[in-house]
């Protein structure tokens, strides 16, 4: 038997606040933000304050739901015109959670002694920087800084890029990039600036053995990469090799190539992630 729909209207003060988190203004101000999808909702956990769900949706991912509300969160079912109105994709999937903020302090950060993390200086584009969120999960990262100058990460299209990694990664937001860079240098850590001019190469750092201690990569704007002031902060400038003929890579290619090179090292023998391996020096600058 298909669940009693609950909500019905688009006016409903409910489904208005839920709405309203599209923006970047109400999302600041309530400190929540819309996540989309049964991956993205399961991948929510704790962070989850409350579900809205289609009928057919509900029915669907039944086992999901079952787990929302075992866990005290309220779920909504409401039709799918008030879902779709909430839903920020042209293809809804008639899951839409409404998620508490879960930015931590840069100190918190950086008293956890990270060993690679990706820094998101100048990053405007939304679906950038969830993409380069998710390869820092996959790459192992132990954190994501974005900078008082990228865009906001509870953006729903940097949320959905994201894949559910968003929900794995300790993340900090609004950080000034001169702020971020000293504290990382601070905390031991490389501060390495991925730049398409950079004067040293990605494959000569690696082949040199100065890849393998605690790093963080500094990414930049899509179209401008990182100004001249910010990369005169990093250790180093580097670029990613381009042995075809292609002028360059999007940075979240070039941030995954980056963020698997620093992984690897790491987990080399000698690296600082392998197993007996004393925390390695800072690389030469």
């Amino acid at each position: 038997m298909p669940p009693t729909v609950a909500l019905t209207s688009p006016r409903s003060p409910r489904v208005v606040a839920a709405r309203r988190l599209a923006r970047r203004a109400f999302r600041a101000k309530q400190q929540r933000f819309l996540a989309e999808g049964p991956q993205a909702v399961r991948e929510a956990g704790e962070r989850l304050v409350e579900l809205f769900a289609t009928p057919e949706a509900a029915e669907r991912h039944d086992e999901l739901l079952a787990a929302v509300r075992a866990a005290g969160t309220p779920v909504h079912t409401a039709t799918p015109e008030v879902v779709e109105g909430i839903s920020q994709t042209v293809t809804p999937q008639g899951l839409v959670g409404v998620c508490r903020f879960l930015d931590r302090p840069l100190a918190e950060i950086l008293d956890a002694r990270p060993r690679l993390v990706a820094v998101l200086a100048h990053v405007r584009d939304p679906g950038n920087a969830g993409t380069v969120l998710r390869c820092a999960d996959a790459a192992g990262a132990d954190a994501v800084i974005l900078t008082d100058a990228s865009v906001d990460p509870y953006n729903p299209k940097a949320v959905r890029a994201s894949a559910g990694s968003l929900f794995h990664l300790p993340l900090a937001v609004g950080v000034p990039v001169a702020r971020a860079i000293e504290g990382l240098s601070a905390a031991g850590l490389r501060v390495l600036a991925a730049d398409g001019h950079g004067e040293r190469e990605l494959d000569a750092e690696l082949d040199a053995g100065a890849m393998g201690g605690p790093t963080a990569w500094v990414f930049g704007n899509e179209a401008h990469g990182l100004p001249r002031e910010t990369l005169a902060l990093a250790d180093a400038a580097v670029r990613v090799p381009l042995h075809g003929r292609a002028e360059s890579l999007n940075l979240a290619t070039a941030a995954a190539v980056c963020l698997y090179a620093s992984a690897r090292a790491q987990r080399a023998p000698g690296g600082c992630r392998s197993t007996g391996a004393p925390v390695a020096a800072r690389g030469p600058r």
